[in-house]
């Protein structure tokens, strides 16, 4: 691998910092958060792709009548290289909103200088992937190198509310784009020193919990049945949960299932009205040796004694559901040149993990590609003042270029 390459992407800086810029102010929020989706974000994506000679780009729309532009936007990118195979970088375009202001210490949708750190809403989870994705394609046709594998760039829509308009729709639109030798990374987990490469994730399943009993008057309450009380009662109840689905594997952090009460929706808005109505939400994360059918089927049974004890009626629905992929395997291509490249240039042994939370990894591992996701993170998706390092930016870019010219 040519050492000028490493050395430019050394130097960028600069280019790190407008690239966060103009990405932070163009909030990409999907239209449940309110939002107008990507097609902002996406088309000063598509001018830095085509403004730094990108030769091969496509644009897979996804139909959403929801959006301004009635679609979300994936953009697909590519270098050739002097093989068949192509390494490819995905990350996702959608930020999830801002949250409480207060908690912010600058406006989230301008980008904060501070040293080697960098602050507003999305700039980890997922810019810093993008960017790091961005500066080995800059420096690559900048320095005219031809890299061993491909190199493509996969920016999708919807990551952060289930993904059916970004890569679930790529794959369903264009199940040709990866070759079965291909090696995909996602920069969307990561710890601070690298060490961590997610090789597995955990089932994921939101249910929403409808609960419905009569309203009346608070000073009347034997004239009503009081949803909240139910409600309160069933929330107590999650942990049983724990139990049931008891099994541990090491691989993941944490170890165990997990199931945990979340969101709870307004029910009346003044204090003198016993609610008939009342939703709350589960979050589930279940090691894969476990049916996501049989955690609903516990679910519903403890619903059921609900709906006896207090007189309600309790309605179970799916926010989302994945059932795990199989875990891309340790002894895989991708993982042992991320090995070797991560310690290359950090110094740190990664080991092989899973995870609870959810990528966009898991959709392709379901079509039988190997997917590492790693990167070098805070970490602090999601939350106020988000923050990312500049240096742990290029640091990731010169490990994904290391890969594409390890033998």
């Amino acid at each position: 691998m040519s050492s000028q390459l490493l050395s430019r992407l050394d130097n960028l800086r600069d280019r790190v910092i407008e690239l966060q810029r103009n990405m932070t102010a163009l909030p990409a929020l999907g239209p449940e958060s309110g939002g107008e989706g990507e097609r902002a974000k996406a088309d000063y994506l598509l001018s830095v792709l085509r403004d730094m000679g990108m030769p091969l780009i496509e644009v897979i729309d996804a139909p959403d009548p929801r959006v301004p532009c009635g679609h979300r936007p994936n953009i697909a990118a590519r270098i050739p290289g002097r093989t068949g195979r192509t390494l490819w970088v995905i990350g996702h375009m959608d930020v999830v909103p801002p949250g409480e202001a207060a908690l912010w210490d600058t406006d989230p949708w301008q980008l904060k200088v501070d040293g080697d750190i960098i602050f507003g809403r999305g700039v980890e989870d997922n810019q810093q992937g993008i960017v790091t994705g961005l500066l080995v394609a800059q420096e690559l046709l900048a320095s005219g190198t031809v890299p061993d594998m491909g190199f493509g760039l996969l920016l999708v829509a919807d990551e952060e509310t289930g993904n059916n308009y970004g890569m679930a729709h790529v794959a369903t639109a264009r199940p040709d784009l990866f070759g079965d030798d291909d090696l995909v990374i996602v920069p969307d987990f990561g710890t601070e020193d690298g060490a961590m490469i997610e090789i597995a994730e955990k089932s994921m399943l939101w249910l929403k919990v409808q609960v419905a009993g009569k309203q009346c008057h608070a000073s009347t309450p034997d004239e009503g049945i009081n949803s909240l009380v139910a409600a309160s009662a069933m929330i107590l109840r999650v942990h049983e949960l724990d139990a049931r689905f008891d099994a541990v594997d090491p691989l993941f952090n944490p170890p165990a299932s997990t199931f945990v009460p979340t969101k709870k929706e307004a029910n009346v808005p003044n204090v003198n009205t016993v609610p008939g109505n009342d939703v709350f939400y589960i979050d589930c994360r279940v090691l894969p040796c476990y049916l996501l059918t049989d955690v609903r089927q516990a679910v519903r049974e403890i619903a059921d004694d609900i709906e006896r004890a207090y007189g309600v009626t309790v309605t179970l629905s799916d926010v989302q559901a994945e059932q795990a992929a199989p875990a891309t395997s340790s002894d895989s291509d991708v993982v042992h040149r991320l090995t070797r490249a991560i310690r290359a240039e950090y110094g740190v042994e990664a080991r092989p993990m899973g995870v609870g939370g959810g990528t966009v990894g898991a959709i392709l591992r379901k079509r039988g590609l190997p997917v590492a996701v790693w990167s070098t993170l805070v970490p602090n998706p999601h939350t106020p003042n988000e923050a990312s390092r500049i240096s742990r930016t290029i640091g990731d870019a010169k490990v994904v270029a290391r890969m594409l010219f390890d033998a």
